[in-house]
């Protein structure tokens, strides 16, 4: 089994991303089953519909309760509205469960409106890690690179973002570094699927020089 690893010691970003001027983890605990996150807001970016709910899981990494994706649309999204961060981090424990199209897990951030943010996502059916910007609405494609996903297994997908510089990992490894300049400034940061996917997250974390 697939064991979540701590990835503090990426630090890939000489602008000192890694001591970030402030950080939270949420682990959706105090959050009522059956709803969404307090200070979160939900939607998809394209057609379709999303359907995510805090659900209790024993097998959570920080027990009882992760939040859920079981809907089905291009791509559903999960944003943490209250926050704004142009250089930071973004860091979930994520487990695929199931999708026939997909069974993919996924970071955003910078993300300005539900038409526009970037996105770094695993997927369990490909094995890979990739790295896109969705810009009004489209979703365009900066780099994939394969990588072991286990399905039915937790993992963690950390990206790090200062300027124009991005990097991601996944289970501790670094997949993706390249600078890309198409979304600048602050954002919300959250999570994201695609298309059939049924996802759970726990233990969202983010932290960046100043809301």
């Amino acid at each position: 089994m697939t064991k979540p690893t701590t990835t503090a010691g990426l630090s890939l970003l000489a602008c000192g991303v890694a001591t970030a001027a402030f950080a939270e983890t949420i682990n959706f605990d105090a959050d009522r089953v059956g709803a969404l996150p307090a200070a979160w807001t939900a939607g998809v970016t394209g057609r379709g519909a999303f359907h995510w709910a805090v659900e209790a899981d024993a097998s959570a990494p920080s027990a009882p309760n992760v939040l859920k994706q079981s809907g089905r649309g291009d791509f559903p999204w999960c944003v943490k509205r209250d926050v704004a961060i142009a250089d930071g981090y973004v860091e979930v424990k994520f487990k695929p469960l199931a999708g026939t199209d997909d069974q993919a897990g996924g970071v955003v951030w910078r993300w300005k409106d539900g038409d526009n943010y970037y996105v770094a996502r695993a997927n369990a059916l490909e094995n890979n890690v990739s790295l896109y910007y969705t810009q009004s609405g489209r979703r365009i494609t900066l780099k994939y690179v394969d990588a072991p996903v286990a399905k039915g297994q937790w993992h963690v997908l950390r990206v790090e973002f200062a300027g124009s510089r991005i990097a991601v990992a996944l289970d501790g490894k670094r997949y993706i570094e390249l600078e890309d300049k198409h979304i600048g400034g602050a954002g919300a940061v959250g999570v994201w699927t695609k298309a059939d996917s049924v996802t759970v997250f726990d233990d969202f974390s983010y932290g960046g020089a100043g809301k």
